[in-house]
């Protein structure tokens, strides 16, 4: 996740119904397939890599982001849990990319770098944000570059070198409601970008998040609309 939004959210992360969705939508993705070393790029706090460590066959992992101001080595689960500023190669068989590609001018290029530096058969999972009509103070704050079609990000993938295994939008009940908030002016706009992202109370939390575990059932076939977009790829 991004370290911005750490500030917004603190402790009630794992409780927040976006990232608590995500995160079971990650999983859901995944499948049963056996995880064992997992490559966290721009993994921020390691929100993601923490629930894999925490509920998978996962054994290690590696988060690397540029913004850790040293490389330091922890546990999870028991599990040993690596902050590295960057990364040469990693036996690593799951690559995580959670709302990172939309950060940086290159996206393919950033791709393409972890591709090379993983084995043959690893699987990457990527995340970015969707539809560029949604573009808001939002994105201003986060620091993104742009927002992706679900197509748009499949051929960066495959760009990259990567087979497409699967991709799907989720949040497809919780989309009107964004694109409403994101496209109608509501009140007065703030003078400064910021986050969307807030806690809510109680109630709107857990109704937003009854909403995704409705949809999780049929996120794997949903081409048409969502809030993030998932794709998940194999190096061949």
């Amino acid at each position: 996740m991004d370290l911005k939004e750490i500030d917004i959210l603190g402790s009630s992360i794992g409780q927040h119904w976006y990232y608590r969705s995500k995160a079971t939508a990650m999983t859901r993705l995944l499948g049963d397939t056996p995880v064992k070393r997992i490559l966290d790029i721009g993994a921020g706090s390691g929100f993601f890599t923490h629930h894999l460590l925490t509920r998978t066959t996962a054994t290690e992992a590696w988060c690397v982001d540029i913004s850790y101001e040293t490389d330091s080595d922890t546990t999870t689960a028991g599990k040993p849990l690596h902050y590295r500023r960057s990364i040469d190669s990693v036996d690593a068989d799951l690559v995580l990319l959670m709302d990172v590609l939309e950060h940086v001018d290159d996206d393919l290029g950033l791709l393409k770098a972890y591709v090379d530096k993983v084995p043959s058969g690893s699987r990457f999972l990527m995340t970015v944000p969707a539809f560029q009509l949604l573009w808001s103070g939002h994105d201003e704050f986060l620091e993104h570059k742009r927002r992706y079609t679900l197509p748009q990000l499949e051929a960066v993938a495959r760009s990259a070198g990567l087979t497409v295994m699967q991709g799907a939008y989720y949040f497809a009940l919780v989309f009107p409601i964004a694109a409403i908030l994101r496209l109608l002016p509501i009140g007065a706009q703030p003078p400064t970008p910021r986050s969307q992202l807030k806690r809510h109370h109680p109630l709107v939390n857990t109704l937003l998040k009854t909403l995704c575990s409705i949809e999780l059932p049929f996120m794997g076939v949903n081409r048409l609309a969502g809030l993030p977009v998932f794709c998940l790829a194999r190096k061949p």
